[in-house]
């Protein structure tokens, strides 16, 4: 009996979004979730086929599936002339395949942003920029060969590590030239986009929907790199995002972040002292409301505690401060120390 419309749109749909991490077995993985017969799905991956949207590879019982994807790359000297909204109209929006109106606004978003941040930033003389493109998703690889995101931060901020770099783009509002620069453009790029990394030296940023953040890699990399990437069926609105960092509905302003406190550990210690609360306070008063988001720390010295929940709260009344998925540990002695007030 023939699939209706619909039911072959999600048959498709789901052949698409699974053959990457089922190469080989797809045809039976499709089979046993439709209640369908191998002959039918397979009918339907040539119609995938024929349309370019998937290929194969290797004959019989060797074959594998995978999405076939468009690279396009392009390199550019870092000159006064280079200008990142002429970049997108002349060379990226031409290439693109159509996409549904939030999505192309993301992808511009995000692409002349971080064009803008090698320009304005880098040092460097030349950026590449990739751009792969498949039925699933688009994404963004722009490189430079300049001084490096991380470094750059650190000697800007006399910070003492340049992990610190990291904690401080995590709470946004972090530039190196505030004369031109708000600061904002990683903040939300990294939460506008479904994955988003920056490689530098052998630190790696790594921001997405649920706040996973890695931090320390073994490979080099000289200058910075940073990964962008937007599922095309994604319903996210850049504008939204917006407003989730914004003190009212009718208001952009960036008044409010949330800063993963895990960031502030190294391996193998714990968050103890003032000083590490110090640290993460640096700049929360740029905001008028910060979350501070205890995901992944198991637990905290009440020195610690004090100086963020007691002594900073006293010293700036004026920020909203607050904090989510801290765990029973975390919790009692943030607790013990706000009856100290």
């Amino acid at each position: 009996m023939p699939l209706k419309r619909v039911e072959r749109e999600l048959l498709h749909k789901f052949i698409l979004q699974n053959v990457k991490k089922h190469p080989k077995d797809i045809a039976a993985l499709v089979a046993s979730t439709f209640g369908l017969s191998r002959q039918a799905v397979n009918i339907n991956i040539r119609k995938l086929i024929n349309a370019g949207l998937i290929i194969s590879e290797g004959i019989t019982r060797g074959i594998e599936y995978k999405l076939k994807e468009k690279k396009h790359i392009f390199t550019f000297d870092v000159t006064p002339n280079l200008k990142e909204d002429e970049a997108w109209r002349e060379k990226i929006f031409p290439i693109l395949p159509k996409l549904k109106e939030n999505i192309l606004n993301i992808c511009n978003y995000g692409f002349t942003e971080m064009l803008n941040n090698v320009i304005d930033h880098s040092e460097s003389d030349i950026v590449e920029i990739e751009i792969n493109i498949n039925a699933i998703r688009v994404s963004f690889v722009i490189i430079d060969r300049g001084v490096g995101i991380f470094d750059k931060i650190q000697k800007a901020f006399n910070l003492s590590d340049p992990r610190h770099a990291i904690l401080e783009l995590a709470k946004g509002k972090v530039t190196t030239d505030p004369s031109r620069h708000t600061g904002e453009g990683i903040f939300f790029t990294s939460r506008i986009f479904d994955d988003f990394d920056i490689l530098s030296q052998d630190l790696y940023f790594h921001g997405h929907k649920d706040d996973d953040w890695l931090l320390d890699r073994e490979k080099i990399t000289k200058g910075t790199a940073v990964f962008m990437e937007i599922y095309r069926d994604s319903e996210k609105k850049a504008e939204e995002i917006f407003l989730e960092y914004s003190p009212r509905k009718d208001d952009y302003g960036f008044t409010k972040t949330k800063v993963p406190v895990k960031l502030l550990k190294y391996e193998g210690e714990e968050l103890i002292s003032r000083s590490q609360a110090k640290r993460l306070t640096i700049r929360f008063d740029k905001f008028k409301e910060v979350i501070l988001d205890f995901e992944g720390v198991k637990k905290i010295g009440q020195p610690f505690a004090d100086e963020i929940f007691r002594v900073f709260r006293n010293k700036h009344p004026e920020i909203n401060l607050m904090w989510i998925n801290e765990n029973q540990d975390v919790d009692k002695i943030i607790k013990h120390v706000l009856s100290n007030k």
